[in-house]
């Protein structure tokens, strides 16, 4: 009987720790998406810092190109800037292709938006808001921060199911 209890409180034992080792295996991946969306909202923040005029003029304004989609994402002909016809209107499209290509291809479902401040009633040629949004593995109700993400409105009506992670960064040129 003693021996079955020995091996009762054992079995307990080992059961949490598979659920800590599942735990600590699925942590580094996590914070690998969130440092990995830090990088490419500050590459496109500077991106837009070196076109101040393209992000006054609304260039880098774009709708969410978050729509849960793991497909790869291509630069097409049109978002190319070349020299010597290379305008801050060009270049900010070609920034903006190039920045969701790379959140596609480094995140998971990755997608990106942007948006100038508006609080005066006229949009900001300085001030905005960059959000970075992928899609994590499910994962255990207690390290799941997703519902306290700072995600834009109409992502988050629109993939409520789906709940994506979201980098939130304000920004001032």
């Amino acid at each position: 009987m003693e021996v079955l209890v020995a091996m009762l409180l054992l079995s307990f034992g080992m059961l949490s720790l598979a659920a800590m080792t599942s735990f600590a295996v699925q942590m580094p991946k996590l914070s690998g998406y969130r440092a990995t969306a830090v990088n490419l909202a500050a590459d496109h923040i500077d991106r837009m810092r070196a076109n101040p005029i393209g992000f006054g003029n609304g260039g880098y304004d774009k709708a969410s190109s978050y729509d849960s989609s793991r497909a790869v994402l291509a630069m097409n002909g049109s978002d190319a800037c070349n020299y010597p016809t290379c305008d801050p209107a060009s270049l900010s499209t070609m920034d903006g292709a190039v920045t969701r290509a790379a959140v596609r291809a480094g995140l998971p479902a990755g997608g990106i938006l942007m948006s100038r401040d508006s609080n005066t009633g006229t949009a900001s040629t300085t001030d905005g808001n960059l959000w970075i949004m992928w899609q994590e593995p499910e994962s255990r109700a207690p390290v799941n921060a997703a519902a306290s993400d700072n995600c834009p409105v109409e992502v988050a009506q629109h993939y409520a199911s789906s709940k994506p992670r979201c980098l939130y960064v304000r920004f001032r040129l």
